[in-house]
């Protein structure tokens, strides 16, 4: 007997759905283990390249800074802020007391590191001699807003005197003396100069130079009997609201162009930046508003504050400053070095 012929037909069966599903699963978690390892091998891989980085910005060759720091407030009260630094950092720092001139002179010979005062164009023809034979490295300003030239007191500046060339008229009032800072630096050279030249008539005057603590107790003693004056002045300085200091225009350029705007500047040899990528890049980030500098030069100048005392108080009151100061900075070993300094205070 022949059988009718059937036809069969194929569904899937229950162990095909777990089959289908074991692959799945096996193939997803083998997806989450392999993106897990390439994670891992990234975030390895970045936290070798961040120790690394760490460890480079710690290969400082030397563990001493020598700062040139002629006899200045400004610059005085600086090179301390930047010693309260470096020192918890694992480093020392040294100052050399020498006019701005002879900075520029022992930078080059390798006898100092730094200077934080590179004032221009007041230093200009210093600053050029030494930038000429690659001796040394303009890291840039570390005040904003400065400013120097003919000064007078504010009772002066509204009698009328708002320009160096209305000195010569009123002559007699000023006895014919221009008060500038310490012989020998670049912008007494520039008021001799302007003198020996006849510059805005002043052919006959003479010019009294001593250190800055001296001529601004003439500038204070003008002041108290209200008697003309006409000195060297800048901003930033205590001397700007003590005496309402005004800075004369300067249309023949004594003081330099833009009527005696000034830089500020950091300067270091380039052998030591070179040598010391830690310590540069912290100089480098040391940057101060002119409202900042003003305000501790009163407190030190004076106000006559003790010296180590300005510098802690400044750098306690200003966080936020010092982590600018020491962003991808550290300490000489490779540590914290925000940590470091804090732990100082």
């Amino acid at each position: 007997m022949t059988m009718p012929s059937r036809s069969i037909k194929c569904t899937p069966c229950a162990s095909d759905n777990v089959s289908s599903e074991t692959d799945q699963h096996f193939l997803s978690r083998t997806t989450r283990l392999a993106s897990a390892a390439l994670v891992s091998s990234v975030l390895a891989s970045t936290l070798m390249l961040s120790s690394s980085a760490l460890a480079a910005a710690a290969m400082d060759r030397d563990k001493n800074m020598t700062l040139v720091v002629p006899p200045w407030p400004g610059v005085t009260v600086k090179s301390e802020i930047v010693a309260q630094i470096l020192t918890p950092m694992g480093y020392t720092v040294e100052r050399q007391e020498v006019s701005s001139t002879v900075g520029y002179k022992t930078m080059t010979t390798g006898d100092s590191d730094a200077f934080l005062a590179g004032w221009l164009p007041a230093q200009q023809d210093s600053y050029d001699a030494a930038i000429s034979n690659g001796a040394i490295t303009d890291l840039g300003n570390n005040v904003t807003g400065a400013r120097m030239g003919f000064a007078v007191p504010g009772y002066v500046y509204d009698a009328g005197i708002h320009s160096a060339a209305d000195l010569a008229a009123s002559g007699d009032k000023f006895d014919k003396t221009f008060y500038s800072i310490e012989s020998g630096s670049t912008v007494s050279d520039f008021i001799n100069n302007a003198v020996d030249n006849n510059v805005y008539d002043l052919g006959d005057w003479d010019v009294m130079e001593s250190s800055t603590p001296g001529m601004l107790s003439e500038v204070r003693a003008a002041a108290r009997n209200q008697t003309w004056i006409v000195f060297y002045g800048w901003t930033p300085h205590w001397m700007v609201p003590e005496f309402d200091v005004h800075i004369l225009d300067d249309p023949d350029a004594v003081y330099g162009g833009k009527n005696g705007a000034s830089d500020v500047k950091t300067i270091v040899s380039t052998d030591f930046a070179t040598a010391n990528p830690n310590m540069t890049r912290f100089l480098d980030q040391l940057i101060f508003s002119a409202d900042e500098q003003s305000a501790f030069i009163l407190d030190y100048g004076l106000n006559e504050r003790d010296l180590e005392d300005v510098a802690h108080d400044w750098i306690q009151a200003h966080p936020q400053k010092l982590a600018e100061f020491l962003d991808g900075v550290t300490t000489r070993d490779g540590g914290d070095a925000i940590a470091a300094v804090d732990g100082s205070l």
